[in-house]
C-alpha cells in the first residue's frame, strides 16, 4: 500500500537488453561470405493522387479529372539488393545485463527495500526462465527482421556468445518458429535462454551476443531499413528518408529492441480472436501505435503501474503471468517515479 513513507518520486531502471543498430548487407544464399554493404538509392517518381477527396470533388467529374491530373511528385529513399544478390544479411549485437535487483535511481529507502524483496522472491521462484525463453525465441524466429521477414524463402539466424571463456554458438532456422505464440520447445532455444536467464537473474553479470541473420528474399529485391521520422516535412526535399550509418543502410536499435520485447501474450484481449493483436511489445499501457490501441488500461487494472505499485510494496499479484509482465517492463527500463501529491 502506498503511503507518504514509501513513495519514490524519483525512480528509474536501466534497460537490460541493449541492442546495437542493425546493419544491412547483400549477399547470396549459396555463398554467404560474399556479403557487400547495402547503401541507399534516391528515387524521384511521379505518383498519382490517391487520397480521399472532398465530396464536392468526388461528385463533379470535371473537378475530379482536374484533381487526378495533378502530378504527385516525390523524392524518396529506397534500398535493394544488387543484381545477382538474393539474400539480405542483418548484423547486430545484443548485450544482456544483470542488476535488476536495484533501481538505477530511487529516492526512498523504504520503497527500495520492499522492491528488492519482491525481485529476490521472483528470482528465487522463476529465475527469469520464462522471459529469457521468449527473448531467445524472438532471436530464433527473426522477428527483428520486421517487414523483411515477409515472403522470405529461407531465414537462418546465427547467434554467438562473445564473453571470454564462455564462447558458444547457436544456429536457428527461423522458418521453423512462429511469431504468433511462444509454445515452441527447442533444445537450442532452451540452451540460449538458460544463458540469458542466468545473466538477468544476476547482480552484475553480462552476456554479449553477436547476431547474424540471412534472409533469402529474392534476386535484386527491395529490402527495408528503418524509416526516419521527419519532424519538419515542410523543409525537407524527400518524403521518405531511410536510416543509414555512414553510407550503409541500417535498422534502428530501438526497432530491434521492440522486436525482442514483443513477448506480451498475457494481456486480457490476447485470447479474443477479434480483438487480439497477437504478441505485443512490453509497454506500461500495452500501447500498439500502428493500431492506435492501448491493450492494458488503468480502468481495467491491467497496466504496469497498477501491478507494480502493489507488487513492489509487498503485495501479491493474482497470476504469475502478471509478475512476468512487471519484470519484463523493468527489463525494458524507464522512469517510473510516483507523485506524493
Amino acid at each position: 500500500m502506498a503511503t507518504k513513507e514509501n513513495i519514490a518520486s524519483v525512480l528509474a531502471f536501466e534497460k537490460k537488453l541493449v541492442s546495437s543498430d542493425g546493419f544491412l548487407y547483400g549477399t547470396n544464399w549459396d555463398n554467404k561470405a560474399s556479403s557487400v554493404v547495402l547503401g541507399l538509392q534516391e528515387k524521384s517518381v511521379r505518383g498519382t493522387i490517391s487520397n480521399r477527396l472532398k465530396l464536392a470533388v468526388q461528385n463533379d467529374p470535371a473537378k475530379l479529372n482536374a484533381e487526378v491530373e495533378k502530378p504527385n511528385l516525390q523524392t524518396v529513399d529506397a534500398c535493394a539488393l544488387r543484381p545477382g544478390q538474393d539474400t539480405l544479411q542483418l548484423h547486430f549485437t545484443l548485450k544482456v545485463l544483470g542488476g535488476i535487483h536495484q533501481p538505477s535511481a530511487c529516492n526512498n529507502a523504504a520503497f527500495k527495500r520492499s522492491y528488492s524483496a519482491a525481485v529476490n522472491d521472483y528470482v528465487q521462484r522463476e529465475g527469469f526462465q520464462e522471459l529469457a525463453r521468449r527473448y531467445a525465441l524472438n532471436l530464433a524466429n527473426a522477428r527483428f527482421l520486421w517487414r523483411n521477414r515477409v515472403g522470405a524463402e529461407n531465414v537462418s539466424v546465427f547467434v554467438s556468445a562473445l564473453n571470454k571463456g564462455k564462447e558458444n554458438e547457436w544456429t536457428f532456422d527461423a522458418t521453423q518458429f512462429t511469431t504468433k505464440n511462444f509454445d515452441a520447445n527447442d533444445k537450442q532455444v532452451n540452451d540460449l535462454a538458460a544463458q540469458i536467464a542466468q545473466v538477468l537473474a544476476s547482480e552484475d553479470d553480462f552476456l554479449m551476443l553477436d547476431i547474424n541473420c540471412f534472409a533469402k528474399v529474392g534476386a535484386a529485391q527491395e529490402v527495408y531499413p528503418s524509416e526516419e521520422l521527419v519532424l519538419d516535412k515542410g523543409k525537407g526535399t524527400k518524403s521518405k528518408i531511410l536510416y543509414h550509418v555512414g553510407d550503409q543502410a541500417a535498422m534502428h536499435s530501438q526497432k530491434i529492441g521492440n522486436a525482442l520485447r514483443t513477448i506480451d501474450t498475457w494481456y486480457p484481449a490476447f485470447d479474443d480472436q477479434e480483438l487480439s493483436a497477437g504478441p505485443i511489445a512490453v509497454e506500461p499501457y500495452g500501447a500498439v501505435t500502428n493500431l492506435g490501441t492501448a491493450y492494458r488500461t488503468p480502468k481495467d487494472k491491467q497496466d504496469f503501474y497498477t501491478f507494480f505499485d502493489s507488487w513492489a510494496r509487498g503485495g501479491k499479484l493474482d497470476r504469475v503471468e502478471d509478475e512476468h509482465y512487471v519484470m519484463a517492463t523493468l527489463v525494458r527500463g524507464g522512469v517510473f517515479g510516483e507523485s506524493s501529491k
